[in-house]
């Protein structure tokens, strides 16, 4: 009675926000310049924080303008971090909201939603002797967090390729050539913008046993799917593991007329653009979280029309009752979100 309207919990949350029971957050402790246009955030999670395997990542919802965003971002932290704060390192993408509001505009102390820690783009148990590590960009993020990770001690011979388009794009350049200085790492660095992008084939010269090796890859959709198409051709797909900050567009139609009849927006949508992104551009305030059809954080009921999934082709039809991830679906004609 005395605390009504609100609940006994809403004043705990003002005075101890991370405490055991509450919603999961963290609390940003600092954020660090990585290169001109990315940064490494330090959150402090709350104490019902399950802990992570290092190459995991982590689902956290930002409050942007006024408005409540979910993204997933790598966590880039070793999973014995002494101090037990996790960090995650963002790369701000042109038109990013989250992305270029952490980097540029979060400030210490600020408090951010979390999930736990998912994801199985990590190393066995079972150590393997000898690791080559595909990245691009941002894709060097969970790989870090391996490298970073005591486990990594336990493999004798780690080599890693990594694609940027100059030498101060690549993201931890000084860390990860101390880790060369101390012969814990092969490096081979290629800059795109003098290099051009990597053609798969030169694996055969930058690191000679590539097909012995088990590789963990991650990066933009058309490495992986030369990666995918190279190590396939090659007999040993079985050793290749990827991670995708996208899914890859298998199928894509004519696309059609998006209604939004909850808040009464219409737009035009192509067939190979994700709902989620048609809704985002439109204005309207669309649930999400991986950005890859793996949480279902997107989730949404689809009153009328068709739509097509991205991945598999497979067409689905509105009718009452009738979910659909927005991330992984696009307009196959004329639809109704109901958003």
């Amino acid at each position: 009675m005395v605390t009504t309207p609100l609940l006994p919990s809403d004043y705990l949350d003002l005075v101890s926000p991370l405490r055991a029971g509450a919603d999961l957050r963290g609390r940003i402790e600092a954020v660090r310049p990585e290169t001109a246009d990315a940064a490494t955030v330090v959150i402090r999670p709350g104490r019902g924080w399950r802990g992570h395997t290092a190459g995991q990542y982590v689902r956290i919802g930002v409050d942007v303008d006024g408005v409540r965003l979910w993204r997933a971002y790598s966590l880039t932290s070793p999973t014995d971090r002494e101090d037990g704060r996790v960090t995650i390192t963002v790369k701000a993408i042109p038109d990013g909201k989250v992305s270029n509001h952490l980097v540029r505009r979060a400030a210490p102390g600020t408090l951010i939603h979390l999930d736990q820690a998912t994801g199985d783009f990590v190393l066995p148990q079972a150590k393997p002797a000898k690791v080559l590590y595909l990245t691009a960009g941002s894709g060097i993020t969970p790989v870090m967090g391996m490298l970073r990770d005591s486990e990594s001690d336990a493999i004798d011979d780690i080599a890693m390729v990594h694609c940027a388009p100059q030498p101060q794009d690549v993201i931890f350049r000084d860390e990860l050539h101390g880790l060369v200085a101390e012969e814990k790492l092969r490096l081979t660095e290629v800059h795109t913008d003098t290099d051009g992008m990597l053609d798969i084939a030169r694996l055969d010269a930058l690191v000679p046993d590539w097909a012995e090796r088990e590789t963990w890859a991650c990066g933009p959709a058309g490495l992986l799917d030369a990666a995918e198409e190279h190590w396939t051709a090659h007999g040993v797909r079985e050793r290749l593991h990827t991670e995708r900050f996208r899914p890859s567009v298998v199928a894509a139609g004519d696309g059609g007329e998006v209604t939004f009849s909850t808040t009464g927006r219409t737009v035009d949508a192509d067939g190979a653009t994700p709902l989620l992104d048609v809704g985002e551009e439109a204005g309207v305030l669309m649930p999400s979280g991986c950005r890859m059809g793996i949480c279902f954080g997107c989730v949404t009921p689809l009153k009328a029309g068709a739509v097509r999934d991205l991945r598999t082709g497979e067409i689905t039809e509105g009718e009452p009752g009738v979910l659909i991830q927005t991330c992984v679906s696009a307009a196959a004609g004329p639809c109704d979100i109901e958003r």
